[in-house]
């Protein structure tokens, strides 16, 4: 009984926190509503920002906790976080070539051909990365469930902060989706809620992790770090390049700097 009142318990923190975090996404998605143009300098401000706090979120509340709870399995910490930062990696590299996307300011799709529609293809990217912001918020739900005294009150504080910085970073992500397809032609209100969908990813992917989160607990190192390097190989692919495109490239590397040291406040104050 103890061990599914925990589960219940993590269900409904990640629940909320992955709630949140859509919930976000789809407040920056009603920014279609007010803003006439897709600005360029915005959508860059916007891109940083998040590659910023996704950076942050992978040492602070993924790879650290990754090693430290290896450490406490008896495992050998680095080999853990190495280990499942480069499946993470592989895995998205294997999405990006097999799934159909398309970068903002591309105009060829990458992965299989198909008959997608641009629009189509434009949400799918941002979809792509939000599968593993689920899986780490919910990862770390999962093992704030499973712990208790101290140590669950640690995971629970870091489980927050990251939600809270996933959710932030989700607002201006928001409306780099829904922005861009009012400018392809569709209209504000399709915009709105094809933004808003490219999110409903995690809250899936974060309660799938949780139902499973029993049967992985030796794994759960390697599932953080796995969820990091996922994570990291979307910032290096796709964020910052675009949030370097054209002029004046150093507002998007203010973006990122200013993702990351809120992102290191929130999971430092907080954890």
């Amino acid at each position: 009984m103890q061990i599914d009142a925990n589960l219940m318990q993590s269900l409904i923190w990640a629940a909320m926190g992955c709630g949140f975090t859509w919930l976000m996404t789809t407040a920056g998605s009603a920014v279609v509503f007010f803003f006439r143009k897709d600005r360029a300098v915005t959508h860059r401000i916007f891109l940083g920002f998040a590659a910023g706090v996704m950076i942050a979120a992978s040492v602070w509340s993924l790879l650290n906790p990754a090693i430290e709870q290896a450490e406490e399995l008896g495992q050998v910490g680095w080999i853990s976080a190495a280990g499942g930062f480069l499946l993470g990696v592989a895995f998205l590299m294997a999405l990006d070539t097999f799934l159909p996307h398309l970068h903002m300011e591309g105009d060829d799709p990458e992965g299989v051909k198909t008959s997608w529609k641009r629009t189509t293809l434009l949400v799918s990217a941002v979809t792509l990365h939000n599968i593993p912001e689920g899986m780490s918020v919910g990862l770390l739900f999962a093992m704030a469930g499973q712990s208790s005294g101290p140590e669950r009150t640690a995971y629970l504080g870091m489980a927050m902060a990251l939600a809270i910085g996933m959710g932030l970073q989700n607002f201006p992500e928001g409306a780099a989706i829904s922005l861009p397809l009012r400018r392809e032609g569709m209209s504000r209100g399709k915009a709105f809620v094809m933004g808003s969908l490219s999110g409903i990813v995690e809250p899936i992917f974060g309660i799938l992790v949780v139902l499973v989160s029993s049967q992985i607990t030796p794994f759960m190192p390697w599932m953080l770090a796995f969820a990091a390097g996922a994570m990291i190989y979307v910032v290096v692919e796709e964020l910052i390049p675009e949030a370097h495109l054209g002029e004046h490239s150093n507002i998007g590397t203010l973006g990122v700097i200013a993702g990351f040291v809120v992102m290191m406040v929130l999971d430092v104050a907080l954890g």
